[in-house]
Protein backbone atom coordinates (compact mmCIF):
# COMPACT_ATOMS: atom_id res chain seq x y z
CA UNK A 1 0.00 0.00 0.00
CA UNK A 2 1.31 3.48 -0.89
CA UNK A 3 2.85 5.53 1.90
CA UNK A 4 0.61 8.39 0.73
CA UNK A 5 -2.50 6.47 1.73
CA UNK A 6 -4.07 7.53 5.01
CA UNK A 7 -7.63 6.37 5.07
CA UNK A 8 -10.52 5.89 7.46
CA UNK A 9 -12.85 2.91 7.40
CA UNK A 10 -15.67 3.02 4.87
CA UNK A 11 -19.00 1.91 6.29
CA UNK A 12 -21.53 2.57 3.51
CA UNK A 13 -24.68 0.53 3.38
CA UNK A 14 -24.41 -2.83 1.65
CA UNK A 15 -25.33 -2.62 -2.01
CA UNK A 16 -25.03 1.16 -2.20
CA UNK A 17 -22.70 2.26 -5.04
CA UNK A 18 -19.64 4.15 -3.89
CA UNK A 19 -19.78 7.71 -5.19
CA UNK A 20 -16.98 9.85 -3.81
CA UNK A 21 -16.67 13.60 -3.60
CA UNK A 22 -12.95 14.39 -3.76
CA UNK A 23 -11.74 17.70 -2.34
CA UNK A 24 -8.29 19.11 -3.09
CA UNK A 25 -7.24 20.83 0.15
CA UNK A 26 -3.47 20.27 0.27
CA UNK A 27 -2.26 23.85 0.14
CA UNK A 28 -2.32 27.03 2.18
CA UNK A 29 -2.93 30.41 0.56
CA UNK A 30 -0.16 32.99 0.73
CA UNK A 31 -2.62 35.66 -0.45
CA UNK A 32 -4.87 34.69 2.45
CA UNK A 33 -2.15 35.04 5.07
CA UNK A 34 -1.20 31.38 5.10
CA UNK A 35 -4.53 30.39 6.65
CA UNK A 36 -6.78 27.48 5.72
CA UNK A 37 -9.41 29.16 3.55
CA UNK A 38 -11.72 26.17 3.84
CA UNK A 39 -12.18 26.87 7.55
CA UNK A 40 -13.49 30.41 7.08
CA UNK A 41 -16.99 30.88 8.50
CA UNK A 42 -19.46 31.61 5.70
CA UNK A 43 -22.66 29.70 6.52
CA UNK A 44 -25.90 31.03 7.93
CA UNK A 45 -25.44 28.96 11.08
CA UNK A 46 -21.71 29.35 11.48
CA UNK A 47 -20.66 26.65 9.01
CA UNK A 48 -17.23 26.83 7.45
CA UNK A 49 -16.79 27.01 3.68
CA UNK A 50 -15.82 23.34 3.40
CA UNK A 51 -18.73 22.27 5.63
CA UNK A 52 -21.10 24.21 3.39
CA UNK A 53 -19.74 22.47 0.31
CA UNK A 54 -19.77 19.01 1.90
CA UNK A 55 -23.36 19.48 3.04
CA UNK A 56 -24.34 20.36 -0.52
CA UNK A 57 -22.56 17.29 -1.89
CA UNK A 58 -24.11 14.97 0.69
CA UNK A 59 -27.59 16.37 0.08
CA UNK A 60 -27.02 15.76 -3.64
CA UNK A 61 -26.29 12.07 -2.99
CA UNK A 62 -22.53 11.59 -2.62
CA UNK A 63 -21.77 8.98 0.03
CA UNK A 64 -18.02 9.22 0.61
CA UNK A 65 -15.65 12.13 1.17
CA UNK A 66 -11.99 12.10 0.17
CA UNK A 67 -9.70 14.87 1.38
CA UNK A 68 -6.40 15.28 -0.47
CA UNK A 69 -4.33 17.00 2.20
CA UNK A 70 -0.80 18.32 2.49
CA UNK A 71 1.83 18.53 5.18
CA UNK A 72 0.26 21.62 6.77
CA UNK A 73 -3.41 20.77 6.28
CA UNK A 74 -3.59 17.10 7.25
CA UNK A 75 -3.55 17.57 11.02
CA UNK A 76 -6.09 20.44 11.09
CA UNK A 77 -8.52 18.56 8.85
CA UNK A 78 -8.17 15.35 10.85
CA UNK A 79 -8.67 17.23 14.10
CA UNK A 80 -11.76 19.02 12.82
CA UNK A 81 -13.53 16.17 11.04
CA UNK A 82 -12.06 12.84 12.17
CA UNK A 83 -13.42 9.91 10.16
CA UNK A 84 -16.87 11.18 9.22
CA UNK A 85 -19.09 14.17 8.55
CA UNK A 86 -22.87 13.96 8.94
CA UNK A 87 -22.55 10.17 8.99
CA UNK A 88 -20.59 10.06 5.72
CA UNK A 89 -17.15 8.39 5.92
CA UNK A 90 -14.03 10.43 5.23
CA UNK A 91 -10.78 9.20 3.73
CA UNK A 92 -7.52 11.14 3.83
CA UNK A 93 -4.75 11.08 1.24
CA UNK A 94 -1.46 12.94 1.62
CA UNK A 95 0.01 14.71 -1.42
CA UNK A 96 3.78 14.43 -1.03
CA UNK A 97 6.72 16.07 -2.77
CA UNK A 98 10.49 16.12 -2.40
CA UNK A 99 11.34 19.51 -0.91
CA UNK A 100 14.99 19.05 -1.86
CA UNK A 101 14.01 18.99 -5.53
CA UNK A 102 10.81 21.05 -5.56
CA UNK A 103 9.50 24.30 -4.09
CA UNK A 104 5.92 23.03 -4.22
CA UNK A 105 3.94 19.89 -5.15
CA UNK A 106 3.43 18.92 -8.80
CA UNK A 107 -0.05 20.43 -9.09
CA UNK A 108 -3.66 19.30 -9.14
CA UNK A 109 -3.15 16.25 -11.40
CA UNK A 110 -0.54 15.03 -8.92
CA UNK A 111 -2.97 15.68 -6.07
CA UNK A 112 -5.73 13.62 -7.67
CA UNK A 113 -3.42 10.81 -8.76
CA UNK A 114 -2.25 10.57 -5.13
CA UNK A 115 -5.70 9.15 -4.40
CA UNK A 116 -5.63 6.49 -7.12
CA UNK A 117 -5.56 3.65 -4.54
CA UNK A 118 -8.32 5.22 -2.43
CA UNK A 119 -10.98 6.08 -4.98
CA UNK A 120 -12.81 2.84 -5.73
CA UNK A 121 -15.46 3.98 -8.18
CA UNK A 122 -16.76 6.96 -10.12
CA UNK A 123 -16.27 10.30 -8.41
CA UNK A 124 -16.55 14.06 -8.49
CA UNK A 125 -13.37 16.08 -7.99
CA UNK A 126 -13.39 19.77 -7.14
CA UNK A 127 -11.62 22.57 -5.30
CA UNK A 128 -12.00 22.65 -1.55
CA UNK A 129 -12.13 26.43 -1.34
CA UNK A 130 -15.06 26.88 -3.74
CA UNK A 131 -18.80 26.52 -3.33
CA UNK A 132 -20.54 25.12 -6.40
CA UNK A 133 -24.14 24.79 -5.27
CA UNK A 134 -26.18 21.69 -4.47
CA UNK A 135 -27.69 21.65 -7.97
CA UNK A 136 -24.21 21.37 -9.52
CA UNK A 137 -23.41 18.37 -7.35
CA UNK A 138 -26.79 16.80 -8.06
CA UNK A 139 -26.33 17.18 -11.83
CA UNK A 140 -22.94 15.50 -11.56
CA UNK A 141 -24.26 12.67 -9.39
CA UNK A 142 -27.26 12.03 -11.62
CA UNK A 143 -25.04 11.91 -14.70
CA UNK A 144 -22.58 9.45 -13.17
CA UNK A 145 -25.37 7.12 -12.03
CA UNK A 146 -27.30 7.18 -15.31
CA UNK A 147 -26.71 3.87 -17.12
CA UNK A 148 -26.86 5.67 -20.49
CA UNK A 149 -23.65 7.52 -19.61
CA UNK A 150 -21.45 4.55 -18.69
CA UNK A 151 -18.65 5.51 -21.07
CA UNK A 152 -18.86 9.24 -20.48
CA UNK A 153 -17.43 11.57 -17.88
CA UNK A 154 -18.88 15.05 -17.33
CA UNK A 155 -17.91 18.61 -16.59
CA UNK A 156 -19.92 21.49 -15.18
CA UNK A 157 -19.98 24.64 -17.31
CA UNK A 158 -20.74 27.95 -15.58
CA UNK A 159 -22.04 31.08 -17.28
CA UNK A 160 -19.46 33.90 -17.15
CA UNK A 161 -21.85 36.12 -15.18
CA UNK A 162 -22.10 33.39 -12.52
CA UNK A 163 -18.40 32.79 -11.97
CA UNK A 164 -16.59 36.05 -12.68
CA UNK A 165 -16.34 39.34 -10.79
CA UNK A 166 -18.21 42.34 -12.18
CA UNK A 167 -14.98 44.34 -12.08
CA UNK A 168 -11.48 43.00 -12.52
CA UNK A 169 -9.60 40.43 -14.58
CA UNK A 170 -9.31 36.73 -13.74
CA UNK A 171 -7.98 33.56 -15.36
CA UNK A 172 -10.62 31.13 -16.56
CA UNK A 173 -10.81 27.95 -18.61
CA UNK A 174 -13.34 28.06 -21.48
CA UNK A 175 -14.80 24.80 -22.82
CA UNK A 176 -14.78 23.86 -26.49
CA UNK A 177 -17.60 21.46 -27.41
CA UNK A 178 -18.73 19.66 -30.56
CA UNK A 179 -22.24 19.53 -32.02
CA UNK A 180 -23.13 16.70 -29.63
CA UNK A 181 -22.17 18.63 -26.53
CA UNK A 182 -18.97 16.66 -25.96
CA UNK A 183 -15.88 18.49 -24.73
CA UNK A 184 -12.88 18.53 -27.04
CA UNK A 185 -10.72 21.00 -25.17
CA UNK A 186 -10.44 23.55 -22.37
CA UNK A 187 -8.68 26.79 -23.30
CA UNK A 188 -7.09 28.70 -20.43
CA UNK A 189 -7.62 32.43 -20.91
CA UNK A 190 -5.54 34.79 -18.81
CA UNK A 191 -6.74 38.21 -17.72
CA UNK A 192 -10.31 37.89 -18.94
CA UNK A 193 -12.91 40.44 -17.83
CA UNK A 194 -16.67 40.04 -17.69
CA UNK A 195 -17.39 43.20 -19.66
CA UNK A 196 -14.66 42.49 -22.24
CA UNK A 197 -15.19 38.80 -23.01
CA UNK A 198 -15.03 39.23 -26.78
CA UNK A 199 -11.53 40.73 -26.55
CA UNK A 200 -10.33 37.33 -25.36
CA UNK A 201 -12.33 35.26 -27.82
CA UNK A 202 -15.17 34.42 -25.41
CA UNK A 203 -18.78 35.56 -25.10
CA UNK A 204 -21.67 35.70 -22.65
CA UNK A 205 -22.76 32.26 -23.91
CA UNK A 206 -19.35 30.67 -23.26
CA UNK A 207 -19.25 27.99 -20.58
CA UNK A 208 -16.50 28.26 -17.99
CA UNK A 209 -14.64 25.52 -16.15
CA UNK A 210 -14.43 26.01 -12.40
CA UNK A 211 -12.49 22.80 -11.82
CA UNK A 212 -15.37 20.48 -11.02
CA UNK A 213 -15.52 17.22 -12.97
CA UNK A 214 -17.44 13.96 -12.74
CA UNK A 215 -14.94 11.26 -13.71
CA UNK A 216 -14.93 7.52 -14.19
CA UNK A 217 -12.46 5.41 -12.23
CA UNK A 218 -10.33 4.68 -15.31
CA UNK A 219 -9.65 8.40 -15.78
CA UNK A 220 -7.18 8.14 -12.90
CA UNK A 221 -4.93 5.80 -14.89
CA UNK A 222 -4.97 8.16 -17.87
CA UNK A 223 -4.13 11.12 -15.65
CA UNK A 224 -1.34 9.14 -14.01
CA UNK A 225 0.18 8.59 -17.46
CA UNK A 226 -0.07 12.32 -18.19
CA UNK A 227 1.61 13.12 -14.87
CA UNK A 228 4.51 10.75 -15.53
CA UNK A 229 5.00 12.31 -18.96
CA UNK A 230 4.84 15.82 -17.50
CA UNK A 231 7.49 15.04 -14.90
CA UNK A 232 9.78 13.50 -17.49
CA UNK A 233 9.46 16.61 -19.66
CA UNK A 234 10.25 18.94 -16.75
CA UNK A 235 13.47 17.54 -15.25
CA UNK A 236 15.04 19.57 -12.46
CA UNK A 237 12.03 21.92 -12.56
CA UNK A 238 11.25 23.25 -9.10
CA UNK A 239 8.03 25.12 -9.87
CA UNK A 240 6.03 23.91 -12.90
CA UNK A 241 2.71 22.26 -12.10
CA UNK A 242 0.55 19.74 -13.93
CA UNK A 243 -2.95 21.23 -13.96
CA UNK A 244 -6.13 19.14 -14.00
CA UNK A 245 -8.18 21.23 -16.49
CA UNK A 246 -5.25 21.35 -18.93
CA UNK A 247 -4.67 17.59 -18.89
CA UNK A 248 -8.38 16.74 -18.99
CA UNK A 249 -8.67 19.08 -21.96
CA UNK A 250 -5.85 17.21 -23.71
CA UNK A 251 -7.43 13.85 -22.95
CA UNK A 252 -10.77 14.95 -24.39
CA UNK A 253 -9.03 16.37 -27.47
CA UNK A 254 -7.31 13.04 -28.10
CA UNK A 255 -10.52 11.11 -27.49
CA UNK A 256 -9.12 9.14 -24.55
CA UNK A 257 -11.81 10.65 -22.34
CA UNK A 258 -15.30 11.32 -23.68
CA UNK A 259 -16.85 14.07 -21.60
CA UNK A 260 -20.30 15.62 -21.68
CA UNK A 261 -20.53 19.31 -20.81
CA UNK A 262 -23.41 20.05 -18.44
CA UNK A 263 -24.46 23.71 -18.28
CA UNK A 264 -25.35 24.81 -14.77
CA UNK A 265 -27.32 27.82 -13.60
CA UNK A 266 -25.60 27.68 -10.22
CA UNK A 267 -23.58 30.63 -9.00
CA UNK A 268 -20.00 29.80 -8.11
CA UNK A 269 -18.62 31.25 -4.88
CA UNK A 270 -15.00 31.15 -3.83
CA UNK A 271 -12.33 32.66 -1.63
CA UNK A 272 -9.12 34.03 -3.09
CA UNK A 273 -8.26 37.21 -1.21
CA UNK A 274 -8.96 38.46 2.33
CA UNK A 275 -12.47 39.84 2.46
CA UNK A 276 -13.86 37.33 -0.03
CA UNK A 277 -15.24 35.31 2.86
CA UNK A 278 -17.63 38.17 3.67
CA UNK A 279 -18.81 38.27 0.05
CA UNK A 280 -19.46 34.53 0.13
CA UNK A 281 -21.28 34.75 3.46
CA UNK A 282 -23.51 37.56 2.15
CA UNK A 283 -24.35 35.62 -1.00
CA UNK A 284 -25.25 32.49 0.99
CA UNK A 285 -27.39 34.56 3.35
CA UNK A 286 -29.42 35.80 0.39
CA UNK A 287 -30.12 32.29 -0.88
CA UNK A 288 -33.54 30.83 -0.14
Amino acid sequence: MSKNLISSQNSKAKGSPCLSIVYMVAGLSSRFGGKIKQFEIVGKNGETLIETSMSQAISAGFNEIVFIVGEKTEAPFREKFGNSFRGIPIKYVRQEFNSKERDKPWGTVDALVSAIHVIKGDFCVCNGDDIYGEESFKSTKDFLLDSKNTNLSCALGFAPKNCMPVIGAVNRGVFSVDENGLVFGIKEILGIELNKLEEKGASASSLISMNIFGLRKNALNLLQEKLISFKLSHPLDRKSECYLPVEIGELTKSGKIRMRLIPTKSVWLGITNPGDERVVASALLMEK
